[in-house]
């Protein structure tokens, strides 16, 4: 089996299950390829000796990869899929993070979770994603990577002003959002920055987006759901010249006469679950449903 393996930073306490992690691959004879940074990362915190083959670029993975192993939390995978693109290889995330949606398997299953894998005790569950583009004569030049998986928001920069965001689905005029920005939000983004600001948890495999206005003047203004193949396009109005737009994870600066046009992109991200975890269980475990300290 030919696995990708990808991280951002180095997690207090986690040694010893990276250690664990790259030597049990190594005892099950699996093909193994480390983005170069992090392997750089990891030989400065703890004992590497030997020489891993690395990868630095999407140009360098193809389909040949069957997997894809992160190690951090959800913002680690949001980031991996900036290289994998539209190959397909499913991703599967080891969480030395905190919450962890979309990463869910812990530091102390890697072991069980490795044979899982190679006895391909798991299921592939794809993920939509969302992508941005902007009208012909804007300032603005996005590059290849103009999707996100969990959301894309717009919101004031430099201000404490509110902005107004004008919001039209397939070229029908929904409203003006007077607020702090709006974000256009997929299910896997659902119980993300989404939620925070009062959205609705969607179900990974729910055919919708939601638009959710952050902090809204308007108190009538409630988030939206609508079917994932809605176009829509956002024309943003306020004090300062300029706006933010955030792909996730990534932020870069809109010129206020820019029309943004966001809808589904063309391809979608694998995600791997083991059988022993279905997202009903995330959210139970994670937003702590049901839980009442009177029982």
């Amino acid at each position: 089996m030919k696995i990708g393996i990808y991280g951002q930073y180095y997690h207090d306490n986690s040694a010893s299950h990276i250690k664990n992690l790259l030597e049990t691959l190594e005892s099950r004879n699996v093909d193994f390829t480390i983005k170069d940074d992090y392997l750089k990362l990891l030989s400065q915190e703890i004992s590497i000796e030997k020489n891993y083959k690395t990868f630095s670029s999407f140009e360098e993975l193809d389909t040949s990869f069957e997997l894809f192993i992160t190690i951090g939390g959800d913002g680690t995978i949001l980031r991996a899929i900036t290289y994998i693109r539209d190959l397909g290889i499913p991703i599967l995330g080891i969480n030395t993070g905190r919450l962890g949606f979309l990463a869910t398997v812990q530091k102390y299953e890697i072991n069980d979770t490795i044979d899982q894998i190679l006895n391909k005790e798991f299921k592939v569950e794809e993920r939509t994603l969302i992508e941005l583009t902007t009208n012909a004569n804007s300032d603005f030049k996005i590059d290849e990577l103009n999707f996100a998986l969990n959301e894309i928001t717009i919101s004031r920069k430099n201000t404490t002003s509110m902005i107004t965001v004008s919001t039209f689905l397939n070229d029908e005029y929904l409203t003006s959002y007077w607020a702090d920005g709006l974000i256009i939000s997929t299910p896997t983004g659902s119980t993300g920055y989404s939620l925070s600001c009062g959205g609705p948890v969607i179900m990974p495999n729910a055919s919708n987006l939601v638009l959710t206005p952050i902090a809204p003047h308007n108190l009538n203004a409630r988030p939206l759901v609508i079917p994932d193949n809605t176009e829509i396009k956002l024309k943003i109005s306020g004090r300062e010249e300029s706006f933010l737009a955030s792909l996730d994870s990534r932020i870069t600066t809109i010129n206020s006469d820019t029309i943004i046009t966001i809808k589904k992109c063309s391809f979608k991200i694998n995600l791997v679950e083991l059988y022993s975890e279905s997202f009903l269980k995330t959210i139970r475990k994670k937003l702590l449903w049901g839980e009442d300290k009177r029982n």
